[in-house]
Formats: structure tokens, sequence, C-alpha cells
């Protein structure tokens, strides 16, 4: 057979399977979490998202914050799905049982994502989301993206001095643990997180005097005001807290590039491993 029409029989198929792909993406998706939220901003057509959660426009948590308000973000318990008639609905596994149960009891396709717990746990499931939509292709480039900034913040760590020890103190004194993405990325920024032998595997509150009886050598905040804001961020004010940490030896990690993972990984890993350069060898 002429090589012409071997060419033009690949390119057919091709676009034969392109097509086929294209019909079987869903066309109405809703998210009702805000990790799924962002993944669809990232990975889906826009005119695929029929309406995100309610907490997509929050700026202190969400990493697309400002986008997805240019989105439809009202959805949340199930009525507010079903008037959407959604052919996929996208929802953690810690939302609501009732929620999910009422959702998968009418019939709507419901898959749950499950918290990531490490740059890996994070990039299974941007695959997994952008299976489900019809676009590996861009799951890809985006795990390429954060694979590139794994690899800057293994380069910039380089051979060190000796071990840095750091805790993320939240507010009311809530210590993030060792085995989440946090303290993955802490470990890629060359620090050690004494938050796992201070709070244990998945974090917990810790007295300011367990903090101050036992200091890693910086802490991370999520937060930069001196001044609390509200009762739960007095703690973070107090003076012993000060004297033990000032600004040359915290590290703000604002907590929307770290609730999720997913697209805010390469800023989150660029980030830190900057803000942990600047740290431990100063200006």
């Amino acid at each position: 057979m002429p090589r012409f029409f071997v060419l033009l029989g690949v390119t057919i198929a091709a676009a034969v399977a392109a097509s086929a792909s294209a019909a079987e993406r869903p066309r109405r998706i809703v998210s009702i979490n805000l990790c799924a939220d962002e993944l669809l901003i990232a990975l889906a057509d826009r005119d695929q998202i029929a309406s995100l959660s309610v907490y997509a426009t929050d700026p202190k948590l969400s990493y697309f914050a400002e986008k997805a308000a240019t989105y439809p973000h009202d959805a949340g318990e199930a009525e507010t799905v079903v008037e959407l008639e959604p052919d996929l609905v996208l929802a953690g596994r810690y939302t609501k049982r009732a929620t999910r149960d009422m959702l998968t009891a009418l019939g709507y396709t419901l898959d749950l994502l499950d918290a990531a717990r490490s740059i890996d746990d994070s990039i299974a499931q941007i695959r997994q989301v952008a299976a489900i939509i019809g676009h590996p292709e861009r799951g890809e480039a985006l795990i390429e993206r954060i694979e590139a900034a794994r690899r800057r913040a293994e380069a910039m760590a380089g051979p060190a001095a000796g071990p840095v020890t750091g805790a993320v103190y939240q507010r009311r004194g809530y210590v993030t643990g060792g085995d989440t993405l946090t303290s993955e990325l802490m470990t890629l920024a060359g620090i050690v997180n004494a938050g796992g032998a201070l709070a244990g595997a998945r974090g917990g509150f810790v007295r300011l005097e367990q903090l101050v009886a036992t200091p890693p050598d910086l802490i991370l905040v999520t937060t930069q005001a001196t001044a609390p804001g509200d009762q739960g961020e007095a703690l973070l004010a107090h003076p012993a807290l000060a004297a033990l940490y000032p600004p040359d030896r915290r590290i703000l990690l604002p907590e929307r590039l770290t609730v999720c993972g997913g697209p805010s990984l390469p800023e989150a890993i660029d980030w830190l491993a900057s803000e942990a350069r600047r740290v431990t060898e100063g200006p």
C-alpha cells in the first residue's frame, strides 16, 4: 500500500479516536470540594464546569480564588447540586456523608478525592481527575511542572551543614504532623519537620510551653500578622514566641499553597525552597 494512504489511515484513525474521546467527556461537572475546584480550573474546559463549590473563592484557602470568581461557584448541599443537573460530581472523601449518600441514591455519578498526603499522592490524583474529565494530556503537563519544581528544590537544597528543624505553627497552636504533604515539602526544602515528634503523624494541638521547652530551629506560619486578628491567632502573637522566632527565623507559608496540592504544588515547592534558603543562609 502506498505510504500516502498508510499515513492518511493513521491520521483518520487518530481523528476518530479524539472525536470519540471528546464525545465521552462529561459535559456538566459540579464540584463540592475545594481541591476538586482547583483541579477542574486547571484541567477542564471552561464549558465543562457547571459549578465550583462554595469554597472556591476563599482567598485564604483557594489557590485559584480570583479565577474561581469568574465561574459559577455555589455548589454545596445536595439540593444545590441537583438543580445543576450534572453528569459528574466531584467530592472529597470527607464531604458530608449525607450529601454523598443522597447524590448516590439519586443516581448521580460521584467521584471522591482522597486527601493528598504526599507529592506522589497529588500526582496520582491529577491523573485520576484528568482521565475522568477527558484531558489526560493536561494532567501530564501539570505533572511535569510539579516534577520540574521538585528537581529545582533538590538542586537548591544541596549539601547541608547540619539538620535544620522546623514546625508549622498555626491558629490555637495546631502543628502539622509528619505524615502530611506539607511535611514532605519541608523535607524537600531541607527542613526536618519537628511536627512529627511534637504532634504525631497527622498533627495536633501543641501547647506553647511544650514548643518553647523543645524549640525547633524555625517555625512556619500561615500569616505574618504581628497582632492577633481574633482569639484563634492570639497565641501566635505571644511574646515568648516572638522572642524565640523573630522574622528571620520564620517562614511564611500561605495555606492556599498547601491545603490541596495539585495545581499549587509548583509554586509551593519553589516558594518553600526559596524561603528555606533565605532563613538558613541569610541575605
